[in-house]
């Protein structure tokens, strides 16, 4: 009997490449000859692993996006792998915009690119993806995903904020709530982020006016937008209310869809409904590679 899986070249393997004397590190996976490319920006105080969990295969979006017949490719954002330690020079947006699509660049040089490059996000991340795709570079991007963001915190989120300032010499317990509960949304040997943890770069303390900025870089962005929020977030505002107040700023984009992903926490990809998760969103780059338009109730999104 032939096997209908789709071949890989490769199985998920570290790369780094040379980014002007800066090292760049990425997991790569590679079908054989794949459907498009989907670049993975992990969000903070993680690293590219959170996008193929050590010991849960089923969680991971780079296998599950292979077998699908993609490559991925989850870079190590500017400040973590081996770019740690390289802050100085990725001090600015801009360099950090530079940095990414530089490394993109090189890491797919070689490699077929399909039907084109997709950008995945989560978290932190979200904000690299989003300036990617409003960027000249972006334009030609199949699409978005935009996971665990917003523009309005949780209450939950605040209170944790709010906790922390008035003792920021404490480990910060809420904080650590807010971000991985519930735990029965977690296997429990990845709750609380155990395997996947790294250090953030110190820019990233430093994101006052992201909000303000947030809005007007989202306006820019050309390309079409998937928008998850975990059904347990409690980083940023979520349910119907959340996903309509994202939806209001992406006002270019010629689609966008709304998702709220049920069992899910703010860490979507190692929830325990990470591969339900993980299928939507490659459907819906499936239609993007394919140049499917707008339905009708995603132009109400986009109409206002």
């Amino acid at each position: 009997m032939t096997s209908t899986e789709p071949e890989l070249a490769t199985r998920v393997h570290r790369e780094v490449v040379d980014v002007h004397g800066v090292p760049a590190s990425a997991l790569v996976v590679e079908a054989v000859r794949p459907r498009a490319v989907i670049v993975a920006l992990h969000g903070g105080a993680t690293n590219s692993v959170y996008f193929d969990h050590p010991g849960h295969p089923g969680l991971s979006l780079l296998r599950t996006a292979a077998t699908a017949g993609f490559t991925a490719v989850a870079l190590d954002r500017p400040g973590y792998g081996s770019s740690a330690g390289h802050e100085t020079r990725l001090g600015t947006p801009q360099r950090r915009t530079d940095f990414a699509f530089t490394a993109v660049d090189t890491l797919l040089k070689d490699r077929d690119s399909g039907l084109g490059v997709f950008v995945w996000a989560h978290s932190a991340g979200c904000e690299l993806a989003v300036r990617m795709a409003c960027d000249p570079r972006g334009a030609d991007l199949l699409g978005v995903e935009l996971a665990g963001m917003g523009r309005t915190h949780h209450p939950h989120m605040l209170a944790a904020m709010e906790e922390w300032r008035r003792d920021p010499g404490r480990i910060r317990p809420n904080l650590r709530g807010v971000l991985w509960d519930p735990p029965h949304a977690y296997p429990p040997d990845v709750h609380g982020g155990r395997g996947i943890g790294a250090t953030s770069p110190s820019y990233e303390g430093r994101r006052e006016q992201w909000q303000e900025e947030f809005a007007r870089l989202a306006g820019r962005v050309p390309v079409p937008v998937h928008i998850t929020l975990a059904e347990y977030e409690q980083v940023w505002l979520n349910g119907p209310e959340g996903l309509a107040d994202l939806a209001s700023v992406f006002t270019r984009a010629p689609r966008l869809v709304l998702h709220e992903q049920a069992g899910a926490g703010h860490n979507t990809s190692v929830s325990r409904t990470a591969l339900a998760y993980h299928l939507r969103v490659l459907a819906f780059v499936e239609e993007c590679a394919l140049g499917v338009p707008a339905l009708p109730a995603e132009r109400r999104h986009l109409d206002g």
